[in-house]
């Protein structure tokens, strides 16, 4: 298992430019194979889908690719695997969907750990439909979300859960399985926004148990666009308002208009991307999801060091606090400062060219539950590009600026 982050960084043309990227949880950079598969569909021949022309054959090649590509990401049938806009506009398709069969006295449970994408969609929807919303809340000063604390408020009663695999705020990463196996019990679906935790776990539907799990591939170096996958059978149960003349099949009818054909091929390089990660997944004979899964444990040891550094750092600079210190999570880490806004502190590090945004990232609820209302904390997440250097820079930039 290896991992050269220099060889990595050749790929991304936006560090050329000389900032320090800590935004990865808000976006990360995308890579120049990327751009090419995507200028590449769009400016070679291209029309709507068909085996007629080559330009017909090209725009079916480029979704059935990035079908096998997502299936191959998250462990999933290509056929369960939906593009959308984004993991917010799916979440809304799918809770208008999914309220249909709601009645009075139907219940929902959200969490104040997510990201208001996984929220306010079934909020809107049950309120609708007249169902109940039961919360579960997270330990702020911890930052953990319990199993219990979701299975409390499960009922008879409950249609759907919504939670996050990883927060995007604080990095938590709750238990999926075990959340999968109360919620399952209790005769409820589950919807799992993966949006954080694809861009460094190797997503695996069947063992997270997840009903319906979404996630971002500009996250993960892709273009911008969201996927949900399901299994195809409950897909199939599903029945949404679609244009007469549209097809009927899974997963395409839950996709509306013209699909953008250049960016599924992004998404489909930026899967082959972090397939290779490590050199050593070159092997032919080695499945996508086998050098996936190396690419992913380099990823971890890369991350894992780098989390490390930039822990002991911010240890040293006794102003900050840091927000999460959750047993399993992310290498994100929310922080605040004594004396100093946390968006001062981003704009003094963007004088020295380090990008560390600050905000609640539309993780109201958490950012709320923390105590930090919604002006949240300054955030720092590492992604795959990330070197030891970049994080000296931070913790300089940061000393420098907090005195």
């Amino acid at each position: 298992m290896a991992y050269d982050v220099a060889r990595i960084r050749s790929w991304f043309p936006a560090l050329d430019y000389g900032w320090a990227q800590f935004d990865g949880p808000g976006g990360t950079q995308t890579p120049r194979q990327v751009g090419e598969a995507v200028a590449s569909v769009l400016t070679g021949p291209l029309s709507n889908r068909g085996m007629t022309g080559e330009s017909e054959v090209r725009a079916e090649e480029a979704v059935t690719s990035f079908r096998l590509a997502v299936a191959d990401l998250v462990n999933a049938h290509p056929r369960g695997v939906v593009h959308g806009r984004s993991a917010t506009q799916l979440a809304y398709d799918f809770s208008r969907h999914l309220s249909r069969d709601w009645d009075d006295g139907d219940e929902v449970v959200v969490t104040r750990l997510d990201h208001d994408s996984n929220v306010r969609p079934w909020v809107q929807a049950a309120e609708r439909a007249g169902a109940t919303v039961r919360w579960a809340d997270f330990d702020p000063e911890t930052g953990e979300l319990p199993v219990e604390a979701i299975a409390s408020v499960l009922g008879p009663r409950t249609r759907l859960v919504a939670v996050t695999a990883a927060s995007n705020l604080i990095g938590t990463m709750p238990d999926i399985p075990a959340i999968a196996a109360a919620v399952h019990a209790a005769g409820a679906l589950l919807f799992v926004d993966g949006v954080h935790y694809a861009a460094h776990e190797l997503p695996d539907i069947v063992t997270l148990g997840a009903d319906f799990f979404t996630c971002s591939p500009y996250k993960f170096l892709g273009p911008h666009c969201g996927v949900l996958v399901a299994r195809p059978e409950l897909l199939e149960t599903i029945e949404p308002d679609k244009l007469l003349p549209s097809t009927n099949a899974v997963p395409e009818r839950f996709e509306f208009g013209t699909l953008p054909y250049e960016l599924l091929a992004g998404v489909t390089a930026a899967v082959d991307v972090l397939a290779s990660l490590d050199p050593e997944t070159t092997d032919a004979a080695a499945s996508r999801r086998a050098r996936l899964a190396t690419s992913y444990a380099a990823l971890h040891e890369h991350e894992r060091a780098l989390a490390d550094r930039l822990r002991a750092g911010l240890d040293d600079l006794d102003v900050v606090t840091v927000r999460s210190r959750a047993e399993r999570r992310t290498p994100t880490v929310l922080m605040t400062f004594e004396g100093r806004a946390a968006a001062e502190v981003t704009q003094r590090l963007a004088a020295d060219r380090v990008l560390a945004p600050s905000g609640n990232f539309y993780a109201l609820e958490a950012s709320r539950h923390l105590g930090l209302g919604d002006e949240g904390g300054l955030r720092v997440g590492l992604a795959p590009y990330t070197d030891e250097s970049d994080v000296d820079r931070l913790l300089a930039s940061l000393a420098a600026a907090l005195g």
